[in-house]
């Protein structure tokens, strides 16, 4: 098996790192992983850098909504889930806040296993589920630097070798951590569940949006989605795809992943 964390290219891994900041005592290394105590779930520590959001050179299956790439510098690191949230960091949370769990979770195969990635997600369910853990959601422009994990291609390896998909998914959900992680040594990214991101959605934010850490506008009617899912083509599941939804929306594909600004050793 290969294993796409270590066939990046050491350029294309430093692309995504700032060349003038040196290691500090008391930051973590790329790629540290620490457990975060309040979800029992692993985040990995992504450093800061600048890259190129939006459509992929030679991606012909972008949409209009994509463009025009444009450089994106991100300004502090963070801590990222290193999977989408499981069932079973949702029940920790359930347990802790009474909250119940989201319906239609019958049709999942194997959802007695702790490991499969919840569903049915509202953006309302997921921003709730990140505070309660310590976080926030992410921005679309760190979801995107963290997907890309220093590369510049529509994916960051062969779609089946690092994706759940309509054509391998067999028609549900499986258990994370199953396909090949990315540079940064987030899986997942790609296919499995559609992650919501904190931004509000606006067409044209590309063309208007800040290179510095952009947010997304201050206000709309949808938010971003992204990543794809396994009950997706393989054109949905490009690290530029964009899609959106009223926050309240529920959809059996819709799940989450939280960022941390700090996390405890």
């Amino acid at each position: 098996m290969i294993n796409y964390a270590r066939q990046a290219s050491e350029e294309q891994v430093e692309a995504a790192l700032p060349p003038a900041e040196s290691p500090a005592a008391d930051k973590p290394a790329p790629g540290s992983v620490r457990s975060n105590p309040k979800d029992g779930l692993k985040y990995v520590w992504i450093p800061p850098g600048t890259f190129m959001m939006g459509c992929s050179p030679g991606d012909s299956k972008c949409t209009e909504i994509e463009k025009p790439a444009h450089r994106v510098t991100i300004t502090k690191g963070f801590w990222m889930g290193q999977t989408v949230v499981t069932l079973g960091a949702y029940h920790r949370y359930s347990k802790a806040t009474a909250r119940p769990m989201p319906v239609g979770l019958v049709y999942i195969t194997g959802l007695a296993d702790e490991n499969m990635p919840i569903v049915n997600m509202s953006w309302n369910d997921a921003q709730a589920y990140c505070t309660w853990a310590g976080g926030r959601l992410p921005s679309e422009a760190e979801w995107e630097y963290a997907a890309r994990g220093g590369r510049t291609e529509a994916t960051y390896g062969p779609p089946d070798d690092i994706a759940w998909n309509v054509g391998n998914s067999g028609g549900h959900p499986h258990p994370v951590g199953q396909k090949h992680a990315n540079a940064f040594g987030l899986y997942d990214m790609l296919g499995s569940v559609f992650q919501w991101v904190n931004d509000w959605y606006d067409e044209n934010y590309y063309q208007t949006g800040p290179a510095q850490d952009p947010i997304g506008p201050t206000s709309g009617e949808s938010h971003v989605l992204r990543g794809g899912s396994w009950m997706n083509h393989p054109v949905n599941t490009r690290v530029s795809f964009r899609l959106k939804f009223p926050p309240d929306k529920r959809v059996f594909c819709f799940g989450l992943r939280c960022n941390m600004d700090m996390l405890a050793h």
